[in-house]
């Protein structure tokens, strides 16, 4: 994608109305590795992809930009994010960090008005493909918002299940893959004698972590996260701290975080976009974490790290 008015989103785009082969659920397309029919897949590989028996894959954006409404908020943004690797995303408010994140599972286009160029790769095949489903990308690149969102009449089972049914995903051993799930994402112990109780009766660090259990179901290849911490208190924040951790050799995570100490205590590299009156976001500097945070190489990386702006 180069041009920005090309980019309509609709069938020719893989958007709403666009076609999609019948028969059966991706995670990679048929043929290529990693492609997996769930409609007939065996419970002992369903457990292989949630416990992270599966080649690692990252993500790679190349020179996106971003416009709503003809306003460009993203200036040709490149970043590697590696396999089974935490990056992080930091800078202060309004320089884009959230829209490349949404840029990421195609939720972007979601908005009207919204125009893209640049490509994203997952496993060196572009998610804006014509022939890929936006559907197929959200299943295979995961989303934690920064509120958490369970269905909030819905039992804590259901929620972890919903990702399933909702994916359209069919699994011989829903119970085992829920307990699993649960597990991954730290809640298991403290959930397992009432999964019938409702999801929006936890507490809310609990239903952050049930909203991880839900996307981890449908084993994703990337989970992002989007301030996931930022209305949790501080025990809430450390047990997702410490469940990201836990997850960081399963899955590729790119969180958004405006807590420097969050971003080192949890993140191997980190990327720090800015954004200026006249100049729409870029990133100054990315790299590993230590190096951002201890030898950055621009002053204003410098700057926001140790808090002298932002």
């Amino acid at each position: 994608m180069t041009d920005p008015a090309a980019n309509d989103f609709g069938p020719e785009r893989g958007g709403p109305g666009g076609s999609a082969p019948q028969g059966y659920t991706e995670y990679a397309r048929p043929g290529e590795p990693g492609f997996h029919d769930t409609a007939t897949l065996a419970p002992e590989d369903m457990r292989d992809l949630a416990i992270g028996r599966v080649p690692l894959v990252g993500l790679d954006a190349k020179n996106i930009s971003a416009w709503f409404s003809g306003h460009k908020v993203l200036d040709r943004v490149s970043l590697q994010m590696l396999p089974g690797r935490v990056t992080a995303l930091i800078g202060p408010s309004g320089c884009g960090k959230s829209t490349f994140l949404r840029i990421l599972n195609r939720m972007h286009e979601m908005i009207k008005g919204a125009e893209l160029a640049g490509e994203v790769l997952l496993g060196g095949q572009d998610i804006y493909d014509p022939v890929t489903r936006p559907a197929t990308v959200r299943r295979r690149i995961g989303m934690v918002f920064q509120k958490p969102n369970p269905f909030p009449a819905m039992s804590i089972y259901d929620n972890v299940a919903s990702g399933l049914k909702l994916a359209g995903i069919k699994v011989p051993d829903v119970d085992g893959l829920v307990e699993s799930s649960l597990r991954r994402a730290g809640l298991w112990n403290e959930v397992h004698r009432r999964l019938k109780s409702p999801g929006g009766a936890l507490s809310g660090g609990q239903q952050q972590r049930l909203c991880i259990a839900r996307s981890l179901a449908i084993s994703p290849d990337v989970l992002l996260m989007d301030e996931p911490c930022s209305a949790l208190d501080p025990t809430s924040t450390r047990r997702i701290e410490e469940t990201i951790r836990e997850l960081e050799d399963q899955v590729t995570i790119v969180i958004v975080t405006h807590n420097m100490q969050q971003a080192q205590r949890v993140s191997e590299n980190c990327a720090f976009f800015l954004a200026a009156e006249n100049t729409p976001g870029h990133i100054v500097e990315s790299g590993p974490t230590t190096q951002l945070f201890e030898h950055p190489v621009d002053p204003r990386t410098s700057d926001y790290v140790h808090g002298r702006f932002g």
